[in-house]
Order: structure tokens, then C-alpha cells, then sequence
């Protein structure tokens, strides 16, 4: 990682609280109308392509060929997921167990559990795992560095597959554009594993590949 972003990684840890606070428990700028402060909706409108293989509960709004992985049972489960604030959730998930512990070295945890309304992409260990070791162990010792990358993941706002499409501003104040639908879709050039899934205070979609945030 280069010293341009490693000073992104300051500006972006300073800003984090800020940004947070203007993104509030309602609208954000990026998707306003479709960020709430509920769990997603799961009405017959909503484009949820698990609700008609017979899944229930928090489960029935995800979508993607990852979701399989993620256990029935248990607070690692969708329905367990969906009672605990993001990072907690998290936590409970085999699936991400890598991110945690960067969100935790990133000191991140508690502002991340805290915020009213977010939307995060969520890299699995598989997509920490095609960064060469020695590349991420120098990130997860850079804490500046560390928080550009972990907030270019983050945007403000619950966003459901529908509203998520498009250029979203991060809170790492730089772009990622999300292209596709249920059926489909990307973040960038890493692809959705497991969309929609619904913590107390996020919304999370699991991706398969990290994602660099631009040099400034």
C-alpha cells in the first residue's frame, strides 16, 4: 500500500464518526428513498429471489448461490443475524471471520455497531484469502490503511437489491457501482454471494473479493 493511501486511510478514519452522523437512522444521499430503519421488507414486490424456495423468516429476503453456506441455526444463522447490530453479526458467521478480525484491528467494531442504517459489502475469508499473505498482513497492521479499505465497503443507508444498484458513495468518501439484480449481481469486480442479509442495523452483501478503494 502506497503512503497516497495510507493518508486516505487517516482522512477516512477521522471523517468515519462525521459521516455517520450525517447519515442519520433515515435517508442517505446515495438511494435515500430506499434506506430504512427496519429490516427489509419482504412484500410480494420485493424482487427476493429466495422466497419461493420455500425459506422463511430473514432467510426469504436473501438471495445468491453463497447463502447455502451460511448456517440454519444458531447466531451465525439469517435469523440470528438479523437480531444483532452488523459487526456482532458478523462475528457470528463462519464465512467472515477474516473481516472481523480487520474490522477489529481497524478499531471499528463498536462505531460499526453503533450506526443507524448501513449498507456493507462484506468480503469472505475466501476473498481475503486471494490477497498474498505477507500483502495482507502488512494491511492489518496498517490501521489507517486498514480503514480506508474496510469503509470503501461501507455505505451509509439499509439498501435493498433494488435501491443498491447504481454509483454508491462510501464512507470511506469514494465510489463503488453495483451492476446486476437478485438473479445476478456485482460490486465492481467482486460478485454477490449472498445478498439482502439482514443484521439489526445493516443491511449485508457478502462478496467474493476485497475491494481496493482508489489512490487520492
Amino acid at each position: 500500500m502506497n503512503n497516497t493511501l495510507r493518508a486516505t486511510g487517516l482522512a477516512a478514519a477521522a471523517a468515519l464518526s462525521l459521516s455517520l452522523a450525517a447519515c442519520g437512522g433515515s435517508d442517505s444521499g446515495n438511494g435515500a428513498a430506499a434506506a430504512d430503519s427496519t429490516p427489509m421488507s419482504s412484500s410480494p414486490s420485493s424482487p427476493m429471489s429466495s422466497s419461493s424456495s420455500g425459506m422463511s423468516g430473514a432467510a426469504s429476503q436473501t438471495f445468491g448461490p453463497g447463502c447455502s453456506a451460511v448456517p440454519t441455526s444458531g447466531a451465525g444463522s439469517f435469523d440470528g443475524m438479523v437480531k444483532d447490530p452488523v459487526a456482532t453479526a458478523a462475528s457470528n458467521n463462519p464465512l467472515l471471520s477474516t473481516l472481523v478480525t480487520a474490522v477489529t484491528k481497524a478499531g471499528l467494531v463498536d462505531t460499526l455497531n453503533g450506526a443507524d442504517g448501513l449498507t456493507v459489502f462484506a468480503p469472505t475469508n475466501d476473498a481475503f484469502s486471494k490477497i498474498p499473505k505477507a500483502q495482507l498482513d502488512k494491511v492489518l497492521a496498517d490501521k489507517a490503511t486498514l480503514t480506508a479499505i474496510l469503509t470503501h465497503h461501507v455505505v451509509a443507508g439499509k439498501l435493498d437489491p433494488m435501491s443498491v444498484a447504481g454509483t454508491q458513495t462510501t464512507l470511506n468518501k469514494d465510489q463503488v457501482t453495483v451492476t446486476g439484480d437478485t438473479s445476478g449481481m456485482k460490486v465492481d469486480g467482486a460478485n454477490v454471494v449472498c445478498g439482502n442479509i439482514p443484521t439489526a442495523n445493516a443491511t449485508v452483501y457478502v462478496i467474493d473479493t476485497v475491494l481496493m478503494p482508489p489512490a487520492k
